[in-house]
């Protein structure tokens, strides 16, 4: 589970959110500020809001930032707590404004408290103010008068920077202004100038370090020698290894050198790791550490060893439990992930499942016998261990931070989204909603859509029976009765159509869509995953306005004007910073506008990205020069400006050249978007154009760098290998390299490749996949096996299954997005996603257009033609991607 999203779930029950609109979205108000943010700045001052930071410069009499302010340099935080930050910033105000530093600060209570929450990022916690020094001096200044002025005030450390003695300052050497560059995976990232000018990656790290180029000043040495005293050599236990972090805290484990025992270590950092309820990472440990010494004894939880404190940060020392999380036994045990299940091994799983809810069941019970409420019961917090009772599994709890005596219960502070119970259930019926919620998961892990509709418990209840009949009758049905609560009214029919139920899953997942439209917003215009929050994400491809635009007008529903001026508006200046790539970026951008016959403002967008060091680029599709090629020799094409498609022909010898090979640790991803498949698809299309045989034959060298990634699975199917897990999906997994296989076999026999793309098809065709999206889910097995023509009924199971995540959004067909958290409308994760490939299905458009497909992925020939095995002969070009007719 990605934890990022869950912050993005807060400010709306269905779609995910961008956390600043917290306040107005839940209250109607506009968020409460604290007094500071409030206050009329004087003459020569500027205000400014960017996302959860309000800005304050210094400006000249023509409302320009004062010349003067280096675009670099040593930058000073300040750290807060939800309880001082009120008075910490009308200190920063009143400190800086009459000594004209420029600074900013989080303006209210809401936006301080998710910086600070338990999975924010590590990298930004604790920031709640930062000043910027003209120079050196100004520096050692501002820490010597505002560090005394703001002696003894707690904030989070902040693991980025260099402690100004006891705090609450902390200070790091990085970027006063907005620059980026190409960093290590090809895309665009936050920059500074190093010794040469150059602009390289601000790195921000949860680690303080100082750039190569850069001397620490001599008055903060004192501070960096007093960090690096700071040392685990004096205690008892040998840490070996991280096994999880969040921003309140680490998870070890460790030897306990006195005697050889495994234990593991739990860390809490003070006032960071903020839960619901305000309490810090020290305060759910302490609580933690209660609830354990009072399940002592009763096996079901591990056992309290010792407490001690380091360096501020709480340390709780446990016995270490052998076995594995329960949520780690799907990718390897559950039947469904295969393309036939064999019906000895769902009733053998049947099995297990239901042993394994029989020991979870008796283990709550058992800390329930002794007044406690688990509060976050969840399969990450079930370890099975490797030992069986008499042939049944046996499962001891974890992680009791959230537990409470269940005479004192104060609701639920934190929770797994798939298990998190309604604020009806209190109590003993908190964990009870949860054991009704692991009857679901443990045969259709898919619990978390309840948060979006809590009316989806009956529709997977019957997925769950029709697919595991050996369960007892009655099993999953009274899963539902608790899930649902007393008094529900009886089920109804779930969806308003299935996806099967063309045209009307059309016409319903397009009404959804355009439901969730707002063209009044300027950060996105269809909400979809999180992705779209980023520079440039709410226009792009994958995740914004171009993607649902294209999906809408590809598969017959109609163009949305109202979408396209939206786009074109946002397009006029886009923000600095927004990327150049084909997925993520401007140029996907590009493409769109050219084929809704904007090709003005595509050719201006194209002559922006040109007019960068795009040649630096990364290779992918998705934000590369893959992407990049492909747009713009669709853009020369179109439009006969052959500058055009001459730098997509340099864009494929950039990527023809030989280069380093990846370093050890950092291998190179594989697949469509990120891999070598998707440079190799532009060499196949760029050979169809030009004849090019070097084309063909870079585009097969491509293809075996990806193929080199793969693994056959258990059943001997074919997926990218990625060390922890196999990947069979349309973005980074196996079918994407297959689409393209179909695609280069069309042109050239091989043998290797025709035995890989046999090996690849079953992989779209297994009866479970996690999400349903086009990128990371069963619609992108949909589009694969229609484009591929594989047999109808395996493409009518798989349309049909989709039915299993859908959801209702205002009566109409939708579908959730990545972690299905929240519905998403966007081509990549979600609603949009879905409909194009259902586009995909034979006549699906109707008879006078093809079938929908990816830009660059047209339908397939109607047979494959027999072709030279050398790259000498040549073949017909597919139709372009301006055709329709058929």
């Amino acid at each position: 589970m990605d934890k990022r999203y869950e912050v993005f779930c807060l400010a709306d029950r269905h779609f995910y959110e961008t956390p600043d609109r917290l306040s107005s979205s839940t209250t109607g108000q506009p968020a409460a500020l604290f007094e500071a943010a409030q206050r009329p700045v004087p003459e020569g001052w500027r205000t400014s809001l960017s996302g959860d930071w309000l800005h304050f410069t210094p400006v000249d009499e023509d409302g320009r930032p004062r010349p003067g302010l280096p675009r670099q340099g040593w930058k000073i935080h300040v750290s807060a707590c939800l309880d001082n930050a009120e008075k910490t910033a009308a200190q920063v105000w009143e400190y800086c404004v009459p000594r004209a530093v420029p600074f900013k600060f989080v303006p209210g209570r809401p936006a301080l408290h998710l910086r600070n929450s338990k999975y924010a990022g590590r990298g930004s916690s604790g920031k709640f103010a930062t000043l910027y020094p003209a120079d050196e001096a100004e520096l050692e200044r501002i820490l010597g008068e505002l560090g005394e002025l703001l002696e003894g005030e707690p904030g989070p450390y902040i693991l980025t920077d260099l402690r100004w003695r006891s705090g609450p300052l902390y200070v790091r050497y990085g970027a006063f202004v907005e620059r980026h560059c190409v960093g290590e995976g090809g895309a665009l990232v936050p920059a500074i100038e190093d010794g040469r000018g150059v602009l390289v990656p601000d790195r921000r790290d949860p680690a303080f370090q100082v750039p190569e180029w850069v001397t620490l000043p001599e008055f903060l040495r004192p501070q960096l020698e007093a960090r690096n005293a700071t040392t685990v050599t004096d205690l008892p236990y040998a840490i070996e290894r991280a096994l999880h972090f969040s921003n309140g805290g680490g998870v070890y484990a460790g030897t306990d050198t006195r005697d050889g025992s495994k234990v593991v270590l739990k860390e809490a950092r003070p006032y960071a790791g903020l839960a619901a309820d305000g309490s810090d990472a020290v305060t759910r440990l302490e609580r933690e550490k209660a609830a354990l010494e009072r399940l002592c004894g009763l096996g079901v939880a591990p056992e309290v060893r010792d407490w001690f404190v380091l360096g501020e940060h709480r340390f709780l020392v446990m016995e270490f439990l052998e076995g594995r999380t329960l949520n780690s036994f799907f990718a390897t045990r559950h039947p469904l992930i295969t393309v036939d299940p064999d019906p000895d091994e769902v009733a053998a799983y049947t099995s297990w499942a239901l042993g394994v809810h029989r020991s979870v069941e008796r283990a709550v019970a058992a800390v329930h016998s002794r007044g406690l409420v688990c509060n976050d019961l969840h399969m990450f917090n079930m370890m099975v261990a490797p030992e069986e009772d008499g042939g049944a599994p046996v499962v001891r709890l974890l992680d009791f931070e959230a537990a409470v005596p269940a005479d004192d219960y104060r609701g639920q502070a934190m929770a797994h989204p798939g298990f998190i119970a309604p604020r009806d259930r209190t109590g003993f019926d908190v964990d009870r909603y949860a054991l009704a919620c692991l009857r679901l998961a443990l045969f259709v892990p898919m619990t978390t859509l309840l948060v979006v509709d809590p009316e989806k418990a009956a529709h997977l209840a019957e997925v769950a029976a029709s697919q595991f009949p050996d369960a007892p009758k009655g099993f999953f049905e009274e899963a539902v009765q608790v899930i649902r609560g007393a008094g529900a009214p009886p089920a109804t029919p779930y969806l308003p159509c299935g996806p099967r139920e063309w045209p009307a899953a059309r016409e319903s997942m397009a009404a959804a869509i355009l439901a969730s439209a707002t063209p009044e917003r300027d950060d996105r215009l269809f909400p979809g995953d999180i992705s779209q929050f980023a520079k440039g994400g709410g226009l792009s491809f994958a995740y914004g306005a171009a993607g649902v635009l294209y999906a809408l007008d590809t598969t017959g529903c109609g163009r949305y004007g109202e979408g396209e001026e939206w786009l074109l508006r946002h397009t006029a200046e886009p923000a600095a910073g927004t990327p150049p790539g084909f997925y993520d970026g401007l140029s996907g951008v590009a493409y769109v506008l050219d084929r809704l016959g904007h090709t003005e403002r595509a050719l201006a967008l194209v002559d922006r990205i040109l007019d960068e060091k795009w040649q630096q680029l990364g290779p992918g599709l998705h934000d590369g020069l893959a992407g990049l090629g492909l747009a713009l020799d669709s853009l020369g094409r179109t439009t006969g400006e052959s500058d055009l498609r001459e730098r997509a022909l340099e864009a494929a010898w950039l990527l023809a050249k030989p280069s380093d090979a990846e370093p050890a640790d950092r291998p190179p991803r594989a697949g469509l978007l990120h891999g070598a498949t998707g440079p190799a698809l532009l060499f196949l299309r760029l050979y169809e154009h030009t004849h090019d045989p070097a084309l063909l034959d870079h585009a097969a060298a491509f293809l075996r760098r990806d193929l080199a990634r793969c693994g056959r699975d258990r059943s001997g199917a074919l997926q990218v290998n990625e060390t922890v897990r196999t990947m069979p999906y349309l973005g980074a997994g196996s079918v994407g390299i297959g689409m393209v296989l179909d695609d280069y076999l069309a042109h050239r026999h091989d043998e290797e490749f025709a035995e890989a793309r046999a090996a690849i098809l079953p992989v779209a065709q297994s009866r479970y996949y996690a999400q349903p999206g086009l990128f990371s889910g069963r619609a992108g097995m949909v589009l694969h096996l229609a484009r591929t023509r594989a047999p109808r009924d395996r493409l009518d199971e798989q349309t049909s299954a989709l039915a299993w995540y859908a959801v209702p959004y205002q009566g109409h067909l939708a579908f959730p997005g990545d972690q299905m958290m929240r519905l998403s409308m966007d081509l990549a994760t979600g609603t949009a996603g879905c409909l194009l490939a259902l586009g995909a299905l034979p006549g699906a458009t109707g008879r006078r257009h093809r079938p929908a497909g990816l830009p660059f992925l047209p339908p397939l020939p109607a047979a494959p033609r027999s072709a030279p095995e050398s790259g000498a002969g040549r073949r017909t070009p597919v139709p372009t991607e301006r055709s329709t007719e058929v």
